[in-house]
């Protein structure tokens, strides 16, 4: 399992026009599930995510996390995190998980974010999303689970 976070002043993501999920300041999260994973995975990637500290503290380091600032959290699956980009021009994806694991790891993943922190907002698994951000920074890490 693998999270691209980044740094936000603002998120949101829309699907057909409609937006479906949306924060201020936090991390927005773009989840790729492998076929490996599980859903230990999935919750041992939450509690990095929520403690990565990337927020500044008041001597403009990065010392805190996304819980001590209580900003928000968006998540939005994106399998082409997990893809194979080693070698010729086109990514394979025979690493990523089948949609149905995926789908539910992603749950699980919302599921035990979900139960540790208060703003959560999400994607819609599967869909043809679009996603606006400001990155704050720009800030950007690659954590996995």
């Amino acid at each position: 399992m693998i999270a691209l976070i980044q740094r936000v002043s603002s998120a949101q993501v829309s699907v057909a026009g409609e937006v479906i999920g949306s924060i201020g300041r936090g991390i927005l999260v773009l989840l790729g599930v492998a076929r490996e994973d599980d859903a230990s995975r999935a919750q041992r990637l939450v509690e990095r995510v929520l403690g990565y500290r990337i927020f500044p503290d008041t001597a403009d380091k990065m010392n805190l996390s996304v819980q001590d600032i209580a900003g928000g959290v968006l998540v939005v699956s994106q399998f082409t995190l997990v893809a194979d980009t080693k070698k010729g021009a086109r990514p394979s994806f025979s690493s990523g998980a089948d949609p149905v694991l995926g789908e539910q790891l992603y749950e699980s993943f919302i599921g035990h974010l979900r139960a540790r922190h208060a703003q959560v907002a999400t994607g819609r698994f599967g869909a043809d999303m679009q996603v606006a951000l400001v990155n704050d920074g720009p800030v950007t890490f690659i954590l996995n689970g």
